[in-house]
């Protein structure tokens, strides 16, 4: 059974994850786009031993429906923001690669929020909840 001490654990980590997402929100927002098109580019920019990731993958970090996942990439497109391109093995495969613009972009937002959660070291940190094991 959980004591209050975990629920009082629980409730400070949301808040603190809940104030850095806002904080992520209004950080895209005041660049001219939405929090959504951030996270893209930075699981873009992200991928593991590439410059690039297929709309699959960006689909399941972003934790959305492939479709929904297309249509962020086509309105990151859109704006500038991302070029998609033919694999040049697999043909059928589709590379979603970062523009340069984006790519500058991307830049000052993620140095706004690598400064945003240097300033949240050691408050937002992963409660320890005491559960019975089986």
């Amino acid at each position: 059974m959980l004591k209050k001490k975990d629920f009082q654990a629980l409730a400070e980590f949301r808040y603190q994850m809940r104030k850095f997402e806002r904080f992520s929100e209004l950080a895209a927002m005041q660049e001219g786009i939405k929090p959504q098109q951030y996270l893209l580019m930075l699981q873009i920019k992200g991928a593991a031993d590439r410059e690039w990731a297929t709309v699959g993958e960006l689909a399941e970090r972003l934790q959305v429906l492939p479709h929904a996942a297309v249509a962020l990439v086509s309105r990151c497109e859109a704006l500038g923001l991302v070029e998609r391109r033919q694999d040049a093995v697999d043909r059928r495969q589709v590379q979603v690669h970062l523009s340069p613009s984006g790519e500058e972009l991307l830049q000052r937002l993620a140095s706004l929020h690598r400064a945003e959660l240097k300033s949240l070291q050691g408050v937002f940190e992963v409660p320890k909840i005491d559960l019975p094991m089986p």
